[in-house]
């Protein structure tokens, strides 16, 4: 690659290094990578991204519904791209679905039923932890060449950092906001009450194991009504 390409190329990855750390939550951090995914790897018609919750894959965002109709026949005959390359933590991918003997249930169908014919699926992840897979897809055969697959994977690792960056800013305010409804039913309850704080705290706890909800649930219920939820 001339020079003036490789530095072309790592202009562009900081510019997409900065605008998906930019995003303001993870949903729109997960637009941002497919949108951007279809804009910088050659050979790319649509993209979508894979999370695992568990051990259940969903697609979480798409450019398009045809992304989610190829996903769904992966899902359902637990076979294809994606899915390797979330269990084995390698790039998978196929020139002509049509005729691919490695996915037998999933190949031909999905072809036969989207119109898709080039694949690409990169495992998405942070560190050690897997979270899913970015699906490369292309209508034409042998879409994605070799220089496609190596942006598409660095891509994917800056993809990866990002999603990660944005779930642990959305846990972070999760947490924020949990405390903060649990200080306020805190604070109701010793005023109606007249108790301490930690018995306050004891008799939403104890509520929330007696109506197996959880804790920030009843906080928030009694925030709003201003007494425990009945039976608790």
């Amino acid at each position: 690659m001339p020079h003036s390409d490789r530095v072309e190329l790592a202009e562009t990855f900081g510019t997409i290094a900065r605008t998906l750390l930019a995003a303001n939550d993870v949903e729109e951090t997960l637009d941002t990578i497919v949108t951007l995914a279809v804009r910088t790897i050659e050979g790319c018609d649509l993209a979508a991204v894979t999370l695992v919750e568990g051990r259940t894959p969903r697609t979480a965002a798409g450019t398009g519904e045809l992304p989610a109709r190829v996903d769904a026949i992966q899902y359902e005959t637990g076979e294809g791209p994606c899915l390797d390359a979330i269990r084995e933590h390698e790039v998978f991918g196929s020139g002509d679905l049509a005729c691919d003997p490695r996915w037998p249930r999933f190949s031909s169908r999905a072809h036969a039923e989207t119109g898709v014919t080039s694949m690409l699926g990169i495992r998405l992840f942070a560190e050690e932890d897997t979270m899913g897979a970015l699906n490369l897809y292309s209508m034409q055969p042998k879409a994605f060449a070799e220089e496609a697959l190596a942006i598409g994977s660095v891509f994917a690792a800056h993809a990866g950092v990002a999603l990660s960056s944005a779930r642990e800013e959305a846990n972070l305010k999760a947490a924020i906001a949990s405390r903060d409804l649990i200080g306020q039913a805190k604070g109701i309850l010793m005023s109606t009450e007249h108790i301490t704080s930690e018995r306050a705290f004891d008799e939403l706890r104890f509520a929330s194991q007696q109506l197996n909800r959880k804790l920030r649930d009843v906080a928030s219920e009694v925030a709003s009504t201003g007494e425990l939820p009945p039976d608790s």
